[in-house]
């Protein structure tokens, strides 16, 4: 007998149930995560109905939005993988048969998946959906775009106002295919949630319906012993990189996926996705690369549809949460009119399916939608989401714009100081450097200045935003602080770009070609004469996360 969970209310009868952990982000922390203990209290009552006792626990995210524009935001993936330790405190300090977790955003959902993989339980995951757009549709990715427009003076202070009030008109994640969104299909993909439930809109019914459900099958998953490394394996992750590919997903979840692999014991690198995503389809016509807002992904079916549109491409046979193959689960929806319910969402906006989810013969790109460019100025690779950029930009030869930190190149872009076949490179903003944050603002700039937008590229070692979008090249490894090329460009340098060719390199110097063997001369007398920036945070826990972040390329996780 347990007199510590007596004490708290539980029976003794009680105390034999399976015993379920709830852990969600739930917190007044954003609108992402505000509405969580009301699906963690519907996820408790599946539990009890199906015979167990549920335990809640939390540990609140941060909103990658309210973190940007200062400081805050070096803090965002170094709190994934807090997130991540902590799912391990809680699963590892107490005797749980299984687990419901639940998140809705940009770190919340990579973290909880890096938590399950890392304690093996039986755990299936709900997330929390996704907002409506506002009026006129209205969405969040385009407030950057709008700041940029009211710095320039191009809209009125009262139209910058208006669009910030009405972008964010509900709970759940913002309404356009950034991170959240992304990452919380790669959850579906994964066979880790309830199929179709991933990007349900937040304020409707069927999604606190679909954390019931998922609170019943915990208690089943408990008593069948069916722990989260026995569903998800290498071919589930196969299928999430195809089904990234096929919804333009974010660049950061080429940070976050294989991170998630890595806790599964499972070998997944940037490279995985760069092969996988040559010959595959993109599919779907959802903000930033495309027309309609992310509560429309729902209405098109979601994952399923996605999937039975790629199914060729797909491991049919690879397992899920259901305790049936993604193949049988595609078929049971198929047979039960899943698709022609979630439909009819679409058809008061006068829509149909292949307005969202083009079908796989007819697709809007076949060669997926980023790549990993390498070069000597990226030895160990950089990402780019080629969707997203100018075909204009797809092969050039740029001036070298170099900047130490994110603010000054932001100025320089607002203030007319980048001007079209200029390369603005950022550094020193990799995990090592500053805890790798997005670079929004710039990217907005730029995509937002009908001068500069298919004229010039931002090249980084930080990351962007999954709303980014235009020419821009993450991830730039190794980074500046650990002593990477990035570090060693100088003003006038000459980078060319060529992403057919997946390359990234420096090749001439103060507006002159040179041959590889002088770059690589010239490279290493810079090298030379190179010593680190003092560390940023030398105490706390972005010191700590610096000290043991992997590359970016391998997932930015604590080694």
């Amino acid at each position: 007998m347990d007199p510590l969970h007596l004490g708290m209310g539980w029976t003794e009868e009680e105390l034999e149930m399976p015993q379920i952990l709830i852990e969600s982000t739930y917190g007044q922390s954003h609108p992402g995560s505000a509405h969580l203990d009301c699906l963690a209290h519907a996820a408790e009552k599946g539990v009890a109905e199906n015979g167990g006792k549920a335990a809640r626990y939390y540990v609140t995210d941060i909103c990658d939005g309210m973190a940007q524009g200062h400081d805050g935001m070096n803090y965002s993936l170094a709190s994934r993988d807090m997130i991540a330790n902590m799912i391990e405190i809680h699963a590892n300090a107490n005797a749980f048969d299984a687990g419901v977790f639940l998140a809705t955003c940009d770190k919340s959902v990579p973290a909880i998946l890096m938590g399950i993989g890392r304690v093996n339980m039986p755990a299936i995951v709900v997330t929390g959906g996704v907002m409506d757009a506002g009026p006129g549709l209205l969405t969040l990715e385009q407030i950057g775009a709008y700041s940029a427009m009211f710095q320039r003076g191009e809209i009125s202070k009262e139209q910058f106002a208006y669009y910030k009030k009405h972008a964010c008109p509900s709970c759940g994640a913002c309404s356009f295919m950034g991170t959240a969104c992304s990452m919380q299909i790669m959850a579906e993909s994964l066979g880790l949630m309830l199929p179709g439930s991933a990007l349900m809109p937040a304020a409707g019914e069927e999604l606190a319906a679909a954390a019931q459900a998922a609170g019943k099958r915990a208690v089943e998953l408990a008593r069948e012993g069916v722990a989260a490394r026995q569903i998800v394996t290498e071919k589930s992750f196969e299928n999430a990189i195809m089904v990234h590919a096929a919804i333009s997903g974010s660049t950061n979840c080429l940070i976050h996926i294989p991170a998630v692999a890595h806790e599964f014991g499972i070998d997944l690198d940037a490279d995985t996705f760069d092969r996988m995503h040559r010959n595959a389809h993109y599919l779907l016509n959802i903000r930033p690369a495309g027309r309609w807002p992310a509560q429309f992904f729902s209405y098109a079916g979601g994952v399923p549809r996605i999937m039975e549109e790629i199914k060729s491409m797909l491991h049919l046979d690879a397992m899920t949460v259901t305790g049936k193959t993604v193949g049988e689960n595609l078929q049971e929806l198929r047979d039960s009119g899943f698709y022609e319910r979630r439909g009819r969402s679409l058809k008061k906006w006068n829509l149909k399916r292949e307005d969202i989810i083009s079908p796989f013969d007819n697709p809007l790109g076949r060669h997926g939608t980023v790549a990993i460019l390498k070069g000597n100025l990226a030895p160990q690779g950089a990402v780019v989401k080629h969707s997203a950029v100018p075909k204009e930009m797809f092969h050039a030869v740029l001036k070298a714009r170099p900047f130490n930190c994110e603010e000054d190149a932001l100025n320089a872009v607002l203030h007319h100081g980048i001007k079209p076949g200029d390369a603005v490179i950022i550094r020193y903003e990799g995990p090592k450097g500053s805890g790798m944050p997005e670079m929004f603002y710039t990217t907005e700039a730029i995509s937002s200045d009908a001068e500069l937008g298919s004229k010039i590229a931002l090249i980084t070692d930080g990351r962007f935003s999954g709303a980014s979008k235009g020419p821009a090249i993450g991830h730039v490894s190794p980074e500046a602080q650990a002593g990477g090329p990035i570090a060693l460009v100088e003003e006038g340098d000459l980078i060319e770009v060529d992403i057919p060719g997946r390359l990234l390199r420096i090749v001439g110097v103060k507006g002159v070609l040179k041959t590889p063997a002088e770059i690589d001369d010239i490279l290493a007398r810079r090298k030379k004469e190179w010593h680190p920036k003092p560390e940023r945070y030398p105490t706390g826990v972005l010191h700590f996360y610096a000290q043991h972040a992997a590359s970016p390329m391998k997932g930015g996780y604590m080694e």
